[in-house]
């Protein structure tokens, strides 16, 4: 069986976890999460944690019962505390700027871009080159913050471009003459 499903998710105080057959609702101070549980997996509640468990020796069940598991531990801390992403703008005139549930970013471009930031994420600029994704959701977290680099990814020259905040670019030497 997988090694992560056997390790059971404990369950804080001020959230509230509802079984209801193969749907689990995760509901606490930030948001609540829902989830449909695949038919090869089994949960059990007991007092303050979550056990997870594969219905068959399948090796497909184990391993959905281990990726069940860190999704629901995930679901938990993400009602609790949230998840964040932090994106950093190099380059010369590259800014961003929140609006609303608008992220206006000048990259270089012949024209702006405006990205739509989808329900249940907030996204933030403490600085003109510095964007901060949250939300409850860390599939979500991260896709937006993958959107928003996918407008103009680090170049491995110069090192311009957006990039997360504690990535490091391989810089390439110039090319001689």
């Amino acid at each position: 069986m997988s090694r992560i499903a056997k390790m059971p998710v404990a369950i804080p105080s001020g959230v509230e976890v509802t079984l209801a057959g193969q749907d689990i609702k995760v509901k606490g101070d930030k948001g609540v999460l829902e989830f449909n549980i695949h038919a090869q997996v089994g949960v059990d509640k007991e007092e303050n944690e979550l056990v997870f468990s594969a219905k068959t020796k399948e090796k497909s069940s184990r391993a959905l019962a281990g990726t069940t598991r860190s999704i629901v531990a995930n679901m938990v801390v993400g009602v609790s505390a949230g998840f964040e992403k932090k994106l950093q703008l190099i380059g010369v005139g590259y800014r961003a700027q929140a609006k609303g549930k608008v992220l206006n970013l000048t990259l270089g471009f012949s024209h702006p871009v405006n990205y739509e930031v989808p329900e249940g994420i907030t996204v933030e600029t403490p600085s003109q080159t510095d964007v901060v994704v949250k939300g409850v959701d860390k599939q979500v977290v991260g896709q937006v913050a993958a959107e928003i680099r996918a407008f103009r990814p680090p170049e491995p020259y110069k090192g311009k471009g957006v990039k997360y905040a504690d990535e490091v670019i391989v810089r390439k030497e110039a090319k001689k003459k």
